[in-house]
């Protein structure tokens, strides 16, 4: 055991091998800062983990981006709880003639996080001061760090010189257990089975066969393949049934954007309502605002006239209200008493993984303005258009340079994330850094709502032109399953180009010997046209043609010969001699 005053601190190892928490050494005060940065990456015998490597703070505080996933904000909790204990420097303080080891000072750790957080590319240097110290609040709440007498929990943090240290346990969050599902692609509704009551006789399928007109019209060049198939008459569509084509296309356009195996890693697909995607595609004003049909859920008239003032300063159109000095801040203090008095904030406590997953989706522009455009359209109406009106009156607030200051000492669009990012995107739980990625989201939408609170164009086509394709007459071919709007994927395996060959020829001999039958005993047809038909028969098939027709005698029984009489002779041909040819006086020159 080290003697008083002396700083533990961990031997420095080879980097591939662990580190044990007993491996300590004595060690000056003035090193308690490297202490914890020069450990090595991997987990410990005895189960701490460390993540970081040599090469100082600068290099700890470099992770990589945290990509979309499930628990992305649980995994951003327990990494900056890391990097902050590895980082922080501890020493010896004074506090009313006593001394305390290993501990810091309040300030000191705001500097230390703030530092952190600014060099992290899942945070970014748009983390200001305060948003640090409300992030440490959390901590000393949650028992990442505890005062020097121990206390945690009910303490306030302040930005000032009050002591503090780590707990001996290291307090990460722990992840959910992972439901027990497998990797498998949205599962889309099946419109084509029969309602209850019903039977399957009930539904309209005619069968049809292929007479030799028809096929003589389509293989008039070259003879294809013709399978027994049936016509089916889908039915009508109902309201219902578009709603689930539209929630199941969408949540697997967004499986598809996030790189996910399945949806429900970041959201309960259950509580995804197919009504409210319908109404946020459909119920649009000219401007793209989502309208609604209860008007009760809508903003106050007293509200959206205040959004209005501020939007469109100094023009403000059905206002006639005193312009005294600091109106614009009395103004813009009623719409954020609005917002923040709100018991769930606009984008739900149900999707909040999914807006944390696709932040890790800032760095690739494209795909995170799509992936947030089809996760707005998942929204209740009524928090869409409050959502829309919001962000665009915090956009116009930002860029308009003639709208007096709202705030002495703080920029107007930092005022503008500050003030509104919980209402947009809030956790329920409070082991969660969502104040620093609610101003992050904020930020990206402020910058590009337009395309974000719109409706994406090229998801609504496919879906429209998928439910024409639905409600369209199908041809249903012998073994084919038509019936299901999507079909599951199936798995197959290469076969030989001799097999395919047997299988082709062999698929297809029952129909194709059908057809052939058919031409062969049709009555209707002049002979001269059903030789034609059979020879460009033989031509396409011969293997077909040849067992039906084995020898050319089999072919014959088609055409019986018929008995051929001579003519009888003219009987003036009989009485009158044949005369030579002579001339006339008409060929005498």
């Amino acid at each position: 055991m080290p003697g008083a005053g002396q700083v533990f601190s961990p031997p420095i190892k080879n980097v591939d091998e662990p580190v044990t928490c007993c491996d300590w050494r004595p060690m000056g005060e003035g090193d308690a800062s490297r202490a914890l940065i020069q450990t090595v990456g991997g987990r410990s015998a005895c189960g701490c983990r460390f993540p970081w490597r040599r090469g100082g703070l600068a290099a700890s505080m470099e992770p990589g981006l945290v990509g979309p996933g499930p628990y992305r904000a649980t995994r951003l909790w327990n990494e900056i709880i890391e990097l902050f204990r590895a980082g922080m420097p501890l020493r010896k303080h004074r506090c009313r003639f006593k001394s305390y080891e290993r501990c810091f000072k309040a300030s000191e750790a705001v500097d230390c996080l703030h530092e952190l957080l600014g060099s992290n590319q899942n945070f970014g240097p748009e983390v200001t001061r305060s948003q640090t110290v409300k992030l440490l609040k959390k901590f000393l709440k949650n028992h990442v760090i505890e005062d020097i007498k121990g206390r945690w929990g009910k303490e306030d943090f302040q930005d000032d010189g009050h002591l503090y240290r780590f707990p001996p346990s290291s307090p990460l969050k722990p992840y959910p257990k992972k439901p027990s599902f497998g990797k498998e692609v949205i599962k889309f509704p099946d419109w084509n089975d029969p309602k209850a009551g019903t039977s399957e006789e009930r539904i309209p399928v005619k069968s049809i066969m292929m007479n030799s007109e028809m096929w003589y019209k389509r293989h008039s060049i070259a003879i294809g393949e013709v399978p027994a198939c049936k016509l089916v008459f889908r039915r009508e569509l109902t309201q219902e049934n578009i709603e689930e084509i539209w929630k199941s296309m969408t949540l697997s356009r967004l499986q598809k954007v996030l790189g996910l195996d399945c949806l429900d890693e970041v959201i309960d697909t259950k509580l995804v309502n197919s009504k409210h995607i319908v109404q946020n595609a459909y119920n649009v004003n000219k401007q793209g605002i989502v309208t609604l049909e209860d008007k009760s859920k809508d903003l106050p008239h007293w509200i959206l006239s205040a959004m209005k003032c501020l939007a469109n300063w100094p023009i403000c159109s059905d206002l006639k209200q005193p312009t005294y000095s600091g109106f614009e801040r009395d103004v813009f203090k009623t719409i954020v008493d609005y917002f923040g008095q709100m018991k769930e904030p606009l984008l739900t406590f149900n999707f909040f993984d999914v807006f944390v997953s696709v932040l890790g989706l800032l760095q690739k522009h494209s795909e995170a303005i799509e992936a947030l455009q089809i996760s707005c359209l998942l929204l209740p109406p009524e928090n869409r258009r409050k959502l829309q009106l919001l962000v665009r009156m915090m956009a116009r607030i930002s860029f308009n340079k003639d709208l007096p200051p709202l705030s002495e000492s703080v920029r107007t669009r930092v005022l503008m994330v500050q003030a509104f990012s919980r209402c947009i995107l809030c956790s329920k739980d409070e082991m969660d850094l969502d104040e620093l990625l609610a101003a992050k989201l904020v930020s990206f939408l402020m910058d590009n709502h337009q395309e974000i609170l719109s409706v994406p164009s090229s998801l609504k086509s496919s879906i429209e032109e998928h439910v024409v394709h639905v409600q369209r007459v199908q041809i249903k071919y012998a073994g084919a399953d038509t019936n299901a709007t999507f079909p599951a994927p199936s798995f197959c395996h290469q076969i030989s180009t001799d097999e395919f060959e047997y299988q082709r020829a062999t698929g297809s001999q029952e129909p194709l010997a059908a057809l052939l039958e058919e031409i062969a005993t049709n009555k209707e047809i002049s002979v001269k046209d059903k030789k034609k038909k059979l020879k460009q028969f033989q031509k396409s098939y011969p293997e077909v043609y040849r067992v039906r027709f084995p020898t050319p005698e089999t072919e014959a029984v088609l055409f019986p010969e018929k008995s051929k009489q001579k003519p009888p002779l003219l009987m003036w041909a009989l009485r009158k001699p044949f005369q030579p040819f002579q001339r006339t006086r008409s060929f005498r020159m």
